[in-house]
């Protein structure tokens, strides 16, 4: 999932960074955690989230079937537990009773057969239909060859049935996901679109108020089912500036800061603060990535020479400060369970020779950053890299709502983002990334197309044994890197630095863990 500015970890998409705790200006409210954003989130809606910012708030104000536990093992959310059937094609959940949405009414198995329904049905026009679209019936129904979806089967009240296609290993992690939780068809039809920004959930937490582009405000579900939050709720500062969000960290309005890079060694070297930093490596790759559809980067010879111009080891050092390891793929170390693809290193020289024997020297290229000042900085790095390559590079610098729309249409010609795991399996970093039919929102906003690398992501997902999996795999990412859709920067570690105040927080590898229960004063 991509990862707005600054975002916490759901955020998630997209660079895109972390998501930070911040506060009111002014008065704080007694028991509120106080998170810092740096834009706006687009939606709350399920339907629609596709970057962490949006997961991460989803995650507290919504449930699923199942979820992911600190271990990243799936395990029982609204679903109290479940029975596999035909190698797992055959999937029985059986609810708990008794959890209801924030209006009141009760959750039944019709409602997640509606909300899976919602993602597929082609009025919705949902990025997220990949989450759901194995099961049986799904793309017929999307199609609008079926009215109904044979594989979502509602057996009594608190009973689901869900039949794939075929077995899919996957699957029960795809349904930890924000697409897969579940919502009240009433809510839907009393606020048509508006129930991105009027969301009703089931989690432990309730949309309380948003005042866009300044605060968003979560209070605590006295009834929610699980175990309750030790806040009594959340505010979400809207802070674009990462100076103000530093100050207001420093003066007490904000419990949990995102160090800018800027910041970072003050910070770590402060007696104050340094006790109070928490860090952990985040299963992400931030990258470059071009518009493989058209001219000029549709000439993967050319995307190869932009990579050979950059200094990728030389900007981790300095600018970056040594905060993560080098990228060799797109697929985070942590999760790749074999030898990674191989490095084509800074090549100065080749890179400029290439790019004027293709004709590319001089021409236009248009490079989309978000409007995060880390980015801004970063992307003037990479401009002076590439100007000395021969390529003249301007630097377009959108809000965030804005750039996540122009990079799902295609109008970039390259872009700076990240991708963070929305489940853990490097699947999730190769599927909705690479794959042609997931070209714009779905994830793969480079729109690279390669029939090769489609089929050995399918046969990957299909493989029967961990060995055939991860050895089709292996094969589609020595492709990918080869034919460089993406110049692959980095997998961040995360740094965070909290009030000394704050009890039980952590940072989680994968943002929709965190349902905002634990952390306390």
């Amino acid at each position: 999932m991509i990862r707005p500015p600054a975002v916490l970890r759901f955020g998630l998409l997209l660079g895109f960074f972390f998501i930070c705790l911040g506060c009111s200006t002014g008065s704080r409210q007694d028991g509120y955690l106080y998170y810092r954003l740096n834009a706006d989130p687009s939606t709350l809606d399920p339907a629609y989230v596709v970057d962490v910012t949006g997961g991460s708030i989803s995650a507290k104000l919504y449930n699923g079937l199942v979820k992911l536990d600190k271990r990243l093992n799936v395990v029982p959310d609204i679903a109290e537990r479940w029975d596999r059937h035909d190698g797992g094609r055959i999937l029985t959940f059986f609810l708990r009773k008794g959890v209801r949405f924030s209006n009141g009414r009760e959750v039944t198995a019709d409602d997640f057969r509606y909300s899976f329904k919602r993602i597929l049905a082609a009025e919705t026009r949902s990025p997220n239909t990949w989450v759901l679209d194995r099961i049986l019936g799904a793309r017929e129904f999307m199609k609008g060859e079926a009215s109904d979806v044979a594989g979502i089967e509602v057996r009594d009240k608190y009973t689901l049935r869900i039949t794939l296609t075929r077995s899919f290993g996957p699957f029960m992690n795809l349904l930890t996901m924000t697409a897969a939780y579940v919502i009240p068809k009433e809510e839907v039809d009393r606020y048509g679109k508006d129930f991105s920004v009027h969301p009703a959930g089931t989690g432990p937490f309730i949309l309380n108020d948003w005042r866009h582009n300044t605060e968003l405000l979560l209070r605590a579900n006295d009834h929610y089912f699980a175990d309750k939050a030790k806040v009594r709720g959340i505010s979400y500062r809207i802070i674009p500036e990462d100076l103000t969000a530093v100050t207001e960290f420093e003066l007490g309005n904000l419990d949990v800061l995102a160090i800018p890079v800027n910041e970072f060694s003050r910070f770590s070297k402060s007696g104050k603060w340094g006790p109070f930093i928490s860090s952990a490596r985040g299963l992400n790759t931030y990258y470059l990535g071009f518009n493989c559809s058209r001219a000029p980067f549709n000439n993967a010879e050319l995307r190869r020479a932009v990579a050979q111009a950059i200094d990728i080891d030389k900007i981790m050092d300095t600018f970056y400060e040594k905060r993560g390891t080098i990228a060799r793929g797109p697929v985070p170390e942590l999760l790749r369970q074999w030898g990674p693809p191989a490095k084509s290193g800074y090549n100065p020289t080749a890179s400029r020779q290439t790019t004027k024997g293709l004709g590319a020297g001089g021409k236009v290229i248009n490079l989309y950053v978000n409007s995060d000042q880390e980015v801004l900085d970063l992307a003037e790095i990479i401009q002076s890299y590439l100007r000395a390559s021969g390529l003249d590079v301007r630097i377009r610098q959108l809000e965030w709502s804005a750039y996540k729309a122009a990079i799902n249409n295609g109008e970039a010609d390259m872009f700076w983002l990240s991708w963070w795991a929305d489940y853990p399996d490097p699947e999730n970093f190769l599927f909705p990334l690479f794959h042609s039919s997931n070209h714009g929102p779905a994830g793969n906003r480079s729109r690279y197309t390669n029939k090769v690398v489609d089929a050995l992501i399918e046969a990957g997902q299909n493989a029967s044994t961990t060995e055939e999996r991860n050895l089709n795999y292996m094969n589609a990412e020595k492709i990918i890197t080869d034919e460089a859709p993406w110049v692959f920067f980095w997998h961040k570690t995360d740094y965070t630095v909290s009030s000394p105040r704050l009890k039980n927080y952590r940072i989680f590898p994968v943002y929709n863990i965190d349902k905002g229960t634990e952390v306390s004063f």
